[in-house]
């Protein structure tokens, strides 16, 4: 039977949209507008009468204004200042039609009337007037300008200055520099009447042998030390000054044996288990022939760091995970995907493209072998060693997921930026090159970081009340990698960071001594991007790792929530499947059900001997997840997803209204914010005294002490989410994502339009 539900409309028309006079009906602006500029920042170059695209169908949504060039970003200047929308993040430092010039990818100016196009490095000359400026950033926008109505000079100036501007000669060429330099003088007298240490920074930064100190106080690991052979980077310009080494090994020892590693980096110790053993990575060998000295004097050392002397594990990541140049070729096809392939062109073959595109796929490949890197830790009670050719790429991805898999710690905001620091920034991943911030070579461009933010929101999908933050948090700290007034991301090694803030110190007359942290900071600083309350949207509602507290006998006590067995709601699946599990016979499922999904991936099968690895993972899938435990994420297909919130945030066609996750974080949001104002007012409440019965108050915590960015709703608030929740919170689509115009609807799935319809509906039916 066909659906009574009306055929949807396939047919586009091939002409395009009648386009009103825009001289007549539009005046050129006439009202100065000037741009907000931050501490040294100044104007390059400028253009009025600019044009920018909000839609590609039509220019009735159209903004005009300026468009402005400085030394740190292009920016846009409506004339008529459009209301403020609630449903964006509000950045201290950029505004919402700016844009950093190290998050651009591509300058592309158009001429419609001669049809050329041309895409601009430094330096380069135009030989032809733009009518339009294409802007394609690391951040997936597509920012269209159109100057119709420009003076063509004024036009080609500006173009040309973005794109000179973009492409920095020199690391210190970037705005932060500059910025910073103004900056902490300007703000000198505050520091002095209330500062705080490291201005109150809670993530460590690991710069120091008392944050290393701490690491090993924290995880138990009594047999490692905090080694100092690389002050000053006397040993390895890409290893931090202090690292953490075996207690058996000596200085003198680390420091012969050194030369063996490419570019000098010894084992460096990452983590230690609760049972004794030890998470390492390290570089490869760099002389074969020392093999064998290696082997008889630095693993056994790390296997004496073991209590019960446990096997010491090695992996050689090169060998069993794709390389940087796999990893950027993959991103490359998923952007192309998502944000630059007209929608409606791919549509129909979308998901296979997606997946096509091998991004899901290493992604699997990652959290893969991370997992069973937990399993040699937690299972076998190994130490494992992770090795890379030079232990800066893909050793960071994996020690960072097994940490996060295994120590509830770093799941919780301070501790993931910790570990961020600690296993990224200190260990020396390449983020000036693999960012490609002075744009000088495109093959060591690759989204490492990135990939590896995918990898942690696979498992915070999977187990969102495991984490402290929200995959919102996750977006910024993305977009953060494009804004270059941070140290965090701006550097190849602590050695570099090093001299490159002492040469800026000196320059900008900062007092020898002074802390860098304090004159350059990392990101981990919010409050500089963001206000307290737009802070809140990193807070995850459902996070069941912190106390929550009750009254008993009028004192207001805490315990720890923990994850109770509830059966499962799954249509068609029994109580006794967990986490995707069947712990006995099963009754007679529904045909596509998830039970019947799941089966061929769980069901032992019969005369097939289990591995101590298979039985170890089925044992723990078995089990409710513990919340505040060891955490293993399902890697089957269906369960490794697209992150929308990254990847589609700015694409129209993928906008949900009043749709998506959102929805339940909002609904969340209210009512952990009606809870924890219940709790206030409790702690506000003295007890029954003789002859009186005080009053709670009826306030509950000051706005500013909030957790929640949702405020707990009133019996007047409608019960359906406010109009400016989409899929895309905390983000907006409209003008950052502006394709040019495909006219009509290709004529091939015109032709197919009654097939395609005819198998959606079929799909469908099926599935109800």
């Amino acid at each position: 039977m066909f659906s009574v539900k009306p055929m949807k409309p396939t047919f586009k028309c091939y002409l395009p949209p009648v386009q009103t006079d825009v001289k007549k009906t539009i005046e050129p602006p006439i009202k100065k507008v000037e741009p907000k500029l931050l501490p040294g920042e100044i104007v390059v170059n400028e253009v009025n009468f600019v044009r920018k695209c909000i839609s590609a169908e039509s220019s009735q949504d159209d903004l005009w204004g300026k468009l402005i060039c400085t030394n740190f970003k292009v920016s846009f200047i409506p004339q008529d200042t459009p209301p403020k929308q609630k449903s964006q993040l509000s950045h201290l430092l950029l505004g919402v039609h700016d844009i950093p010039l190290t998050c651009l990818e591509q300058v592309v100016t158009v001429n419609d009337t001669k049809g050329k196009k041309k895409v601009l490095g430094s330096n380069q000359k135009l030989k032809f007037n733009p009518t339009e400026l294409i802007l394609y950033c690391k951040d997936l926008r597509i920012i269209r300008f159109c100057f119709g109505e420009a003076g063509p000079e004024s036009a080609k100036k500006v173009c040309l200055a973005i794109a000179h501007y973009s492409h920095p000669a020199d690391l210190q060429l970037l705005f932060g520099f500059e910025y910073q330099g103004r900056r902490y003088h300007e703000s000198k007298e505050d520091r002095v009447n209330g500062s705080t240490p490291r201005g109150g920074l809670q993530t460590p930064i690991f710069d120091r042998p008392s944050d290393w100190d701490r690491e090993i106080k924290r995880t138990g690991a009594s047999e490692w030390r905090v080694c100092s052979i690389n002050e000053n980077y006397a040993i390895s310009p890409s290893l931090p000054e202090y690292i953490v080494v075996p207690v058996s090994l000596a200085d003198q020892d680390l420091k012969q044996y050194s030369i063996f590693f490419t570019d000098n980096r010894i084992p460096l110790w990452c983590w230690n288990h609760l049972n004794g053993s030890a998470l390492v990575r390290m570089a490869s060998i760099s002389d074969p022939l020392q093999q064998r000295k290696i082997d008889q004097r630095v693993f056994p050392a790390i296997t004496k760091s073991h209590p019960q002397r446990s096997e010491v594990i090695r992996s050689d990541l090169d060998k069993c995970l794709p390389n940087i140049q796999d990893i950027q070729s993959a991103f490359f096809k998923v952007r192309q995907i998502c944000v630059i392939d007209p929608f409606e062109e791919s549509e129909e073959r979308w998901l296979s493209s997606i997946e096509n595109s091998r991004w899901l796929e290493y992604v699997r490949a990652f959290l893969k072998h991370s997992a069973e890197m937990v399993y040699y830790l937690d299972g076998k009670n190994a130490s494992v060693i992770l090795q890379e050719e030079e232990d800066r790429d893909l050793n960071c991805v994996v020690s960072s997921l097994v940490q996060l898999m295994l120590d509830p710690h770093y799941r919780s905001l301070v501790g993931f930026q910790s570990l961020v620091q600690k296993e990224w920034v200190m260990a020396g991943h390449r983020f000036l090159d693999r960012c490609n911030h002075l744009k000088k070579n495109d093959k060591v461009e690759s989204p490492l970081f990135m990939l590896f933010l995918d990898c942690v929101w696979q498992i915070l999908n999977q187990y969102p009340a495991a984490f402290e933050f929200t995959e919102a948090y996750l977006t910024v700290l993305s977009d953060s990698m494009w804004i270059p007034l941070f140290s965090t991301f701006l550097f190849n090694s602590p050695k570099q960071r090093a001299q490159h803030l002492m040469d800026f110190a000196r320059n900008k007359a900062i007092p020898q001594g002074e802390d860098q942290v304090v004159y350059f900071p990392p990101v981990w600083d919010w409050s500089q991007q963001f206000s307290i309350k737009d802070q809140t949207l990193f807070n995850n509602p459902m996070y069941v790792g912190k106390g929550a507290a009750c009254v008993q006998n009028g004192e207001v006590k805490t315990f720890k929530r923990t994850k109770k067995t509830y059966s499962s709601t799954l249509r068609g699946t029994p109580a006794s499947l967990r986490n995707g599990l069947k712990g006995g016979e099963d009754t007679l499922t529904r045909r596509g059900s998830l039970v019947s999904e799941l089966k061929p991936y769980f069901t032992p099968v019969k005369d097939v001997v289990e591995s101590p690895s298979e039985r170890f993972f089925r044992d723990w899938f078995s089990r409710p997840a513990d919340q505040q435990g060891l955490l293993i994420p399902l890697l089957i297909p269906s369960h490794v997803a697209l992150w929308r919130l990254f990847f589609l945030r700015w694409v129209p066609e993928a906008c949900i209204p009043k749709g998506g996750t959102i929805t339940a974080y909002h609904k969340l949001s209210q009512l952990v914010d009606e809870i924890e104002t219940l709790q206030s007012q409790l702690r506000q409440y003295k007890g029954p005294s003789p002859g009186s019965t005080p009053l709670p108050s009826q306030s509950g915590p000051p706005s500013d002490q909030r957790r929640m960015y949702f405020k707990a709703s009133s019996p007047h608030d409608p019960p359906t989410p406010p109009d400016f929740l989409t899929s895309s919170f905390p983000f907006t689509p409209m003008g950052n994502l502006c394709r040019r115009s495909v006219h009509g609807t290709p004529i091939s799935k015109f032709l197919n339009g009654a097939k395609i319809w005819l198998s959606t509906e079929t799909l469908a039916n099926d599935s109800l």
